[in-house]
Parts: C-alpha cells; sequence; structure tokens
C-alpha cells in the first residue's frame, strides 16, 4: 500500500507544531530575563549543536549547493520572522499567540500561488474560509482592542508564510538537513549583531532551557521541511492550525489563562479546516 504523501506531510505538520509550542513555553519562561534578540541568537548557534552528529558524519558529501542565494533569503525571513514569533509568546496569552502566528496559512496559499504556480484546490480554499472564520471568532474583531504585540505577531506569520514558500522551492535539491542547517548558520551571523547590542548572559539552569529550545526548535524546523517536500504549501498549510489548541491548552494548564467559550468553537473551525483539507486529494 502506497502512503498518501499528504497524510504523511500532515502528520509531520503537527509533530513540528507540538514542538515549536513546546518552544514556545521555553520561551516564556526564559522572556522574563533574557531580552527576545539573545533568545533568537542562541537558538540558532545552540541548533548547529545538535546538529553537529550529522556535520562530521555526513556534512561534507551533503552540505554543497547551488542554491545558497535561497538559503540567505530564508535565513533572512526567516529570523525576522522568529524575532517576532519569540517576541509574542514573552507578550501574549500562549494560545493567542499561537492562533496569530496561525495566521500563516492564509498568506501561504497567494505566496505560493505567486511564487511557484501551485494550484489552490476547492477544498483547500474552502478550508481556508472556515479556519479564517476560526480566526476571527477567537479574536473577535471590534471588541478587542488590537495591540502593538498583535500587529507583530501578525507581521511574523506573514514572513514565516514566506519562510515556508522558500523552503517548497528548495525541495527538489535541498535535504531537510541542508535546510536547517544553513538557517541556523545564517540565521546565527545574522541575529548576532541585535544580540551583541543587548546582551545578557544567561546563568545556571537558563542553559539546560536553551538546550531543550534549540533541541525542539530544530526538530521542528526538520519536520517542516520534510513535510513541505512532500505536499504542496497551499495544501499543508490549513494544518498548521493545530498548535491553537496545543497552545491553549498548555496555556490554561501551565499558567491558567481561561479558554472561553468561543475560543472554544473557533478552535473546533480551525480544526475542522485542516481536516477538510484533506479531501483535496480525493477529488
Amino acid at each position: 500500500m502506497t502512503a498518501n504523501p499528504l497524510l504523511q506531510g500532515a502528520l509531520l505538520i503537527l509533530l513540528s507544531e507540538w514542538m515549536l509550542v513546546a518552544s514556545g513555553i521555553i520561551i516564556r519562561q526564559l522572556s522574563d530575563h533574557l531580552p527576545t534578540e539573545v533568545l533568537v541568537f542562541l537558538r540558532n548557534s545552540l541548533g548547529l549543536l545538535w546538529l553537529l552528529p550529522w556535520i562530521i558524519r555526513r556534512g561534507r558529501r551533503e552540505l554543497p549547493t547551488q542554491r545558497i542565494h535561497l538559503h540567505l533569503l530564508r535565513a533572512l525571513v526567516g529570523v525576522t520572522a522568529m524575532s517576532c514569533l519569540y517576541y509574542s509568546w514573552a507578550h501574549l496569552p500562549l494560545g493567542q499567540a499561537a492562533l496569530l502566528k496561525q495566521t500563516s496559512p492564509f498568506f501561504v496559499p497567494l505566496i505560493a500561488l505567486i511564487w511557484l504556480q501551485e494550484r489552490i484546490g476547492r477544498h483547500t480554499r474552502w478550508a481556508i474560509l472556515v479556519g479564517f472564520l476560526g480566526v476571527m471568532l477567537i479574536l473577535r474583531p471590534g471588541i478587542d482592542e488590537l495591540q502593538w504585540t498583535m500587529l507583530v505577531a501578525l507581521a511574523g506569520a506573514a514572513l514565516g508564510a514566506t519562510a515556508k514558500v522558500c523552503i517548497r522551492a528548495m525541495r527538489s535539491t535541498e535535504s531537510p538537513q541542508q535546510i536547517v542547517f544553513y538557517f541556523a548558520l545564517f540565521g546565527s551571523l545574522l541575529a548576532a549583531i541585535p544580540a551583541w547590542q543587548s546582551w545578557q548572559m544567561p546563568e545556571g539552569v537558563d542553559w539546560l532551557w536553551l538546550l531543550a529550545l534549540a533541541a525542539a526548535s530544530t526538530m521542528a524546523q526538520l519536520l517542516l521541511s520534510r513535510a513541505y517536500g512532500l505536499a504542496g504549501a497551499g495544501m499543508l498549510g490549513p494544518f498548521t492550525y493545530a498548535s491553537i489548541p496545543f497552545a491553549a491548552l498548555a496555556g490554561w494548564w501551565l499558567w491558567d489563562e481561561a479558554l472561553a467559550v468561543w475560543t472554544l468553537a473557533g478552535m473546533g473551525l480551525v480544526i475542522g479546516g485542516g481536516l477538510l483539507a484533506l479531501r483535496e486529494r480525493s477529488h
């Protein structure tokens, strides 16, 4: 029996999103005494440490690339998106930060259409619409005041969508390990300047948290890179909504962040939108 690439990609996305939520939990723990710029730099530089066994074993053969410009573009966009995401994890309720991050799938199909000429299927369009309605239900526009942190989170979502489509553009020649390695390398270099300007040395147990952050984030990137090599960016985008209930439940459990009725209803819609996208391959 041949495995369905869309199903495989969806499962990898779900695992990746859970790893990203775990990263958000760690960032919340560290952000009260370490600046966002320092966290972004150390996440990328320590990510190289987790890749070291692969670099030693297979790097000489697999690291050479003819698409260094796309790796640089992905790192520039990705580090900026990461900075926005880390800021929102630190300053918004966990579920709300995850929700705003997951407006990224609204941007992905349009970027993929313009850049990669990927067709947006009928069920994917409906899936995005259902997900959008769920987001509106949770955000309740016109009721809650739009804050600066929310705008930062939305900007990060748009940049994150561009990074995902960039991964899709590299899938034919670059392995997930290559993509993650060059992101960690160039991301560390790009993040070094703002980190140096606001440097604060981590202490004691902070280093254990930072190693865990690098491990979770690196694993999330490997899973994401593999997923977008299996199916189109526009088709997989809705599955990233899964991080919303993951984060909301974690926020409720760890910090007593309330889950309102309309929040639960909205989560149901965004999850339903993701499941609806599964029907794309059967038509």
